[in-house]
């Protein structure tokens, strides 16, 4: 059998969880580069105190999307189980 057979109805949504989550870390890992990298006034150096800073950012982005993915999974359920 296939991985796909295997996997229960519900992990779909587990996986596309997954997948936003790690995109949304690497948008944010990208865009705390690019700040210390680009953003004037600064010294234009990506150091191991920007790359902490940007993986923080990135973990953040990425808490933040699977909390907003979750309430907003929530919520669809809410609505389909109030339609019985």
């Amino acid at each position: 059998m296939n991985e796909q057979q295997e996997r229960p109805p519900g992990s779909a949504r587990g996986a596309r969880r997954q997948r936003g989550g790690v995109v949304a870390f690497l948008v944010g890992l990208m865009a705390g580069l690019a700040f210390f990298g680009f953003f004037p006034g600064l010294p234009h150096v990506i150091d191991a105190g920007a790359i902490l800073v940007s993986l923080i950012v990135g973990a953040l982005a990425r808490w933040g999307w699977q909390a907003w993915y979750d309430r907003s999974a929530g919520k669809t359920q809410s609505h389909h189980g109030d339609a019985g």
